[in-house]
């Protein structure tokens, strides 16, 4: 018997760690691990120890004789990958770590999203080391919170160990307080030897088109948060009363908001998804949305397990006509002599299966269209109408194949456009911006003056702000641990700078300006009420989604 890695794989390598015979991979000591969709388990390799199971924070290993029915594709995508992959055996040993200097480091982390909590977990492994965690919002986990679909509550098991992170005696929560209007750079510099920032990539890439900004014609980051409960967007204009919406981009969020769209909300009903966005689902008229990818298949931004989870849906098809799945030349070839990557073997694989699956009378829809480009919206009071430009291989370069216009175009009617072309970074109040790239500039989460220019003593960035808005939760981690890495071997070197007030008041400077400080109590108040609340339904929570509400619930005594 082997274990199977499934859907929920966060990739965050825990379980590459406790295997004793080095069978998951790519681990993150291969290229490949940063652009993988998922790891894989080696069936030839695997022994059944079981300890990649009890590690697994999202719960996605599973023995292959207890696999449900929509789990069994997994078991072929593991194998695969390894008829590809030559991989060498052994456990990669484990780091030296470092002597500290016998003296506190007090480090100021702003933000609380993955990133910001595999630095703090690096950071309070060692108890001379104090983390103060501050964020804008009265609730922790970023996007975890925020960004995953409520029917992924798998995915949401990293949760655990954040938890386990914020109860070590040397980790301070100060979430409802705003850095820059609560509390400055230079006051956090003063009082901390190291600031990172881990504040990730929270506004969406444009499509720069005709029509843009018609209502109606929305980023799916904010539709995202809007159904999940952002204190920031429950009063997003989302009109559903149209019978089809066009998601333009073909990544994994393209699929979450597509999927959420016309799944049945009944089955939503189970799920934390915010009270506002479920009633507006319950009365919308949408039957068919259209994903819409500027380039073909083999280059579809969507990891396969996602792809492949589509199919699961009760009550919807997914529709992709055999003619939409046309291949550039390299990757026609590769794929006809067996020398394609087994990831975009099984993307193409997966799409021309779903290609010939017949349609269910009745169904709602999940329409794949490939190598298409908006240029334009058009409407009156709203959006009426998504002009689209047919594309054409530029070269013939495989993964990386360019596309460029045919000039032939083509109409959808649709009532609702959303973009889901990519999240991007904005600037940082005090610290240097790459606008081109959308990140801080920084070496190793240093943060640089500019690009390749001097490091700032005592400023770091870990997660999106630092590298740009690519890879998920096991990205996040090694980027975390990186920059943490990087404070404590400054602090090793002797070159962090010395704060010249005291942390310890802190909480009172923002209490004078008007935050509303949340601590580990309060917000685990805030956690017991959500759940509380979800348990009537049978759901795993229910947010509270007014600042007002989520301050009250903090101060709230238990019942």
């Amino acid at each position: 018997m082997a274990h199977v890695i499934t859907r929920p794989c966060c990739n965050d390598a825990s379980c590459v760690s406790v295997c004793p015979v080095n069978c998951i991979h790519p681990t993150p000591d291969e290229p490949e691990f940063f652009t993988a969709e998922m790891l894989f388990i080696d069936p030839e390799t695997c022994i059944d120890c079981g300890a990649c199971i009890d590690e697994c924070p999202v719960e996605a290993i599973i023995p292959d004789d207890q696999l449900e029915e929509r789990d069994e594709p997994y078991l072929q995508i593991n194998a695969d990958y390894y008829n590809d992959h030559d991989v060498e055996g052994g456990l990669v040993p484990p780091k030296k770590s470092p002597q500290l200097p016998d003296k506190p480091l007090h480090v100021a982390i702003v933000g609380a999203g993955p990133a910001a909590f595999y630095a703090a977990e690096e950071l309070v492994r060692k108890q001379q080391v104090s983390v103060d965690m501050f964020d804008r919002l009265p609730t922790p986990y970023g996007l975890v919170r925020a960004g995953v679909a409520p029917d992924h509550a798998a995915t949401k098991g990293v949760e655990a160990g954040f938890a386990a992170v914020a109860a070590k005696k040397n980790f301070s929560y100060f979430l409802n307080v705003e850095v820059g209007k609560h509390i400055t750079q230079d006051e956090l510099a003063e009082r901390y030897h190291a600031v990172i920032y881990a504040v990730g990539a929270p506004t969406d890439k444009r499509l720069g088109v005709e029509g843009e900004d018609l209502p109606n014609s929305l980023p799916a980051t904010e539709f995202v948060a809007w159904y999940n409960g952002h204190p920031d967007y429950v009063n997003l204009s989302v009109d559903l009363s149209a019978e089809r919406a066009v998601v333009v981009g073909n990544g994994n969020v393209a699929l979450d908001v597509a999927r959420i769209l016309v799944s049945d909300p009944d089955e939503l009903a189970g799920t934390d998804i915010a009270d506002h966005a479920l009633a507006a689902l319950r009365d919308s008229k949408i039957t068919e949305v259209v994903v819409l990818a500027r380039r073909g298949v083999a280059q579809a931004a969507y990891t396969n397990s996602e792809f492949l989870a589509l199919g699961d849906v009760d009550g919807v098809d997914v529709v992709i006509d055999p003619d939409e799945l046309v291949l550039d030349p390299a990757t026609e070839s590769a794929y006809d002599d067996g020398t394609l990557d087994s990831t975009i073997t099984t993307k193409i694989r997966l799409a021309r299966e779903f290609a010939e699956r017949p349609a269910t009378p009745g169904n709602r829809r999940i329409v794949f269209r490939f190598l298409a480009s908006p240029v334009a919206i058009t409407g009156g009071n709203g959006v009426e109408t998504l002009t689209c430009v047919r594309n054409t291989y530029a070269d013939a370069t495989g993964p990386s194949a360019a596309v460029t216009p045919t000039g032939e175009t083509f109409d959808i009617d649709a009532g609702l456009v959303l973009r889901a072309i990519g999240y991007r970074g904005v600037p940082v109040t005090d610290l240097p911006f790459d606008e081109g790239h959308g990140v801080v500039p920084n070496a190793a989460g240093r943060v640089q003056a500019a690009a390749d220019g001097d490091v700032i003593s005592g400023l770091y960035v870990a997660g999106w702000i630092k590298r740009g808005a690519t890879g998920g939760i096991g990205r996040n981690r090694l980027c975390g641990q990186e920059t943490a890495e990087s404070v404590i071997a400054d602090f090793v070197a002797g070159t962090l700078p010395e704060p010249t007030i005291s942390r310890e008041g802190v909480a009172d400077l923002v209490a004078d300006r008007g935050a509303h400080r949340i601590d580990l109590a309060g917000w685990k108040r805030i956690d017991q009420a959500e759940r509380t609340a979800g348990k009537t339904g049978g759901r795993r929570r229910v947010k509270l989604v007014d600042i007002t509400a989520l301050e009250a619930a903090a101060q709230s005594e238990p019942a």
